[in-house]
């Protein structure tokens, strides 16, 4: 069974940093990508960030790209998500998700999911 457990999120200021982490576990994800959503409150999931497994491969949002970085550490299974320069509009849960790489920045292409994890970034 596919798991998916992020930490990480938390209550910051503009300005400030933080890293997410995903925990992937139950399979091998050498054929998958690893994806970011976020979703904030009376918004549609929105794709943030993805890396596929095997190629090292990422592609970001339009908003995030410079200030986000998604990374990878094989031997941990675990995805990562260093967020910079963090602005108030970037308050929202971030999930976790793996899926096909194709289609990558769709979330409908993302067969596992993680709980999510809150950030909020004050003025």
């Amino acid at each position: 069974q596919v798991q998916l457990a992020e930490s990480g999120g938390g209550l910051v200021q503009a300005g400030d940093s933080l890293r997410l982490s995903c925990a992937a576990s139950g399979r091998t994800f050498s054929n998958y990508a690893l994806g970011w959503f976020r979703q904030a409150p009376g918004k549609e999931r929105e794709f943030v960030a993805s890396i596929v497994w095997s190629s090292g491969r990422t592609d970001y949002a339009n908003s995030v790209k410079g200030r986000f970085t998604i990374s990878r550490d094989n031997a941990k299974n675990t995805v990562y998500l260093q967020m910079n320069s963090l602005k108030p509009e970037d308050t929202a849960v971030y999930y976790c998700a793996a899926g096909s790489f194709a289609y990558r920045t769709y979330a409908s292409a993302y067969n596992y999911w993680g709980q999510g994890t809150q950030v909020t970034v004050s003025e």
